[in-house]
């Protein structure tokens, strides 16, 4: 899905938070992990946090010892930094970057997502060697991510730019909108309850339910909400029958 989206970490300290961005990287339909001397690099360290999903992108990671090697081929790179220093101009949210990765009419482009250690960050010549620096806002209290954290930042920004048929849709479990024949059966078995327990009276009720039918026209009511508000219709109908015949 964001098949012309890698990850690079630059100089990573921790097996294990490589493996949590594996993860990070199957979750969002990213299939390029690329390691820059990793520090004490260790596999089954990191697999663990890769789970099963990320196991075969971290197996297939692409290590190299020289940053702008690491660089080559690509057509942007995007380093993220939470230094925001007056020089550094131009800066993209996530999601101004995400806009730009996923644009339609450069779709050909390859785009690398470029994350420094976990400690330092990257360095201002790696910067310099990116196209674009992308920052995440944070609150001023806690402005420090862990790594894995801010490339699931990314990648989600650039996920929803995705067309939905080729997700994980959340399937709806909504059932049909009630028709207007329905809505009017429901209308009317309110107004029969609210006449028996006398919140209604007598002589004017349609008056009276006017305000509740412009309310219940607000909602576009689906037939699992139809069928709740007639068995509590039913119920309070039984309810106030039964007191009558105490």
């Amino acid at each position: 899905m964001l098949k012309n989206v890698s990850v690079i970490l630059s100089r990573p300290k921790y097996p294990e938070n490589i493996g949590s961005v594996a993860r990070a990287c199957a979750n969002m339909g990213c299939s390029s992990l690329i390691l820059i001397r990793p520090v004490n690099f260790n596999l089954d360290k990191a697999l663990p946090l890769a789970t099963s999903k990320g196991k075969i992108l971290l197996e297939q990671a692409l290590i190299y010892d020289d940053f702008k090697q690491a660089l080559s081929g690509f057509n942007k790179a995007y380093a993220t930094t939470s230094r925001l220093g007056k020089w550094r101009k131009g800066i993209l949210t996530p999601w101004e970057a995400a806009a730009e990765i996923m644009d339609i009419s450069s779709n050909a482009a390859c785009s690398a997502l470029v994350f420094g250690p976990e400690d330092t960050g990257l360095l201002n010549e790696e910067v310099e060697l990116c196209s674009h620096i992308v920052s995440i806002p944070t609150s001023n209290e806690a402005w420090s991510l862990n790594i894995s954290q801010a490339v699931i930042i990314l990648l989600y920004e650039c996920f929803k730019h995705v067309p939905v048929i080729d997700t994980g849709k959340i399937k709806s479990e909504d059932s049909r909108l009630i028709t207007l024949e329905e809505a009017g059966v429901l209308q009317e078995n309110i107004r029969e309850v609210l006449l028996k327990i006398s919140f209604l009276q007598p002589d004017n009720p349609d008056y009276f339910m006017m305000p509740l039918k412009r309310f219940m026209a607000k909602k576009d009511l689906r037939l699992n909400e139809f069928n709740l508000l007639m068995g509590i219709c039913r119920q309070v109908m039984w309810a106030a029958e039964g007191k009558k015949n105490q």
